[in-house]
């Protein structure tokens, strides 16, 4: 077979490849001209919307009622950048640029405010929302108290880092930079134990809750999952790169409760689910679109495993989507 042949069946099989991506069984649309920002609480019972023309909202995704409106401002529509959870579900923090708000799920009130040391690029929570970490503009990933406001930890980069993932415990961190690394973190300690180079900035980082794996995905191409003890890779989810690379951007991951399973969303709608050790697709879904009215390019800003065998997806037009495995 010529190479030129040999191209045209790999498309093919490509685009067969995504053809069987499933529909959700079910979507609920959270706002009409999409978001800037999502997040879904670890058991996909809550979803936070950074909507482009309503501020933030809390959704409960069981009823599809929507909970309360956050906005950092009283009367006034925040353009929120980034949103999350605390592990236990029990904290959401909602940010823009330069400030962010530290909110109860339960009761919807808004606990802290603080602005931040400088432009917020990517925000997670540790256990009961005492801690931050903020991945930031000037070169720095830092440990905020978000409770009692101030600094504790600073880790230190030679470039913007764009994303960041850390423990339940805040012990240890994953970050991803605008030099093409993503790093583990000895956060008490502020020292790099593993540094993984890539070929474009990073888009997605995760971790594990056995905090012993990672995820890691580049702008247009390899997305590997590797070991935070060691340093090696454990599968490459983009392929053998060498050989035939793929021009994908992954902008979202989420591991299982028992490490054994990762999700991942792309910049195309798709959503995938994956076994961590053998890198083998276990099953694939596509988000829904508005096709009608727009937008019609739809990425996946974040996923969860839901109660059961179900899946749960955000994507960037507003829509939240139930997959069944």
């Amino acid at each position: 077979m010529g190479l030129r042949h040999a191209v045209i069946l790999a498309s093919a099989l490509v685009l067969i490849a995504c053809s069987d991506a499933k529909p959700p069984q079910e979507t609920l649309e959270t706002t009409i001209r999409g978001m800037n920002a999502a997040a879904l609480s670890p058991d996909a019972r809550f979803a936070l919307v950074a909507a482009v023309d309503h501020g933030g909202s809390l959704w409960d995704l069981g009823s599809g009622e929507r909970l309360f409106d956050w906005n950092h401002q009283q009367g006034e529509f925040t353009t929120l950048n980034h949103a999350a959870f605390s592990p236990d579900g029990l904290y959401a923090v909602s940010a823009s640029p330069f400030d962010m708000v530290l909110w109860s799920t339960q009761t919807g009130q808004p606990q802290w405010y603080w602005k931040t040391p400088d432009e917020i690029l990517d925000i997670a929570l540790v256990e009961n929302g005492q801690f931050a970490l903020l991945g930031l503009a000037n070169a720095e990933a830092v440990m905020f108290d978000i409770q009692n406001g101030g600094v504790t930890r600073r880790l230190y980069h030679p470039a913007r880092v764009r994303s960041v993932a850390i423990s339940a415990d805040g012990s240890l961190a994953i970050t991803g930079a605008d030099d093409y690394v993503a790093r583990a973190w000895n956060v008490s300690t502020e020292a790099v134990l593993f540094e993984r180079v890539f070929n474009n900035q990073i888009d997605a980082v995760a971790l594990a809750p056995n905090l012993q794996y990672a995820f890691s995905a580049e702008t247009l191409g390899s997305a590997q999952i590797w070991d935070v003890t060691t340093g090696e890779t454990i599968v490459s989810l983009s392929g053998d790169e060498a050989l035939w690379p793929r021009r994908i951007s992954y902008l979202s991951a989420r591991f299982s409760s028992d490490s054994r399973q990762i999700l991942t969303g792309t910049a195309s709608g798709l959503v995938q689910l994956w076994d961590v050790i053998s890198g083998s697709e276990i099953a694939r879904w596509r988000v829904a679109t508005k096709e009608q009215y727009g937008p019609v390019q739809t990425g996946v800003y974040d996923l969860a495993f839901g109660p059961g065998n179900s899946v749960s997806a955000l994507g960037s037009n507003g829509i939240w989507n139930r997959f069944e495995r």
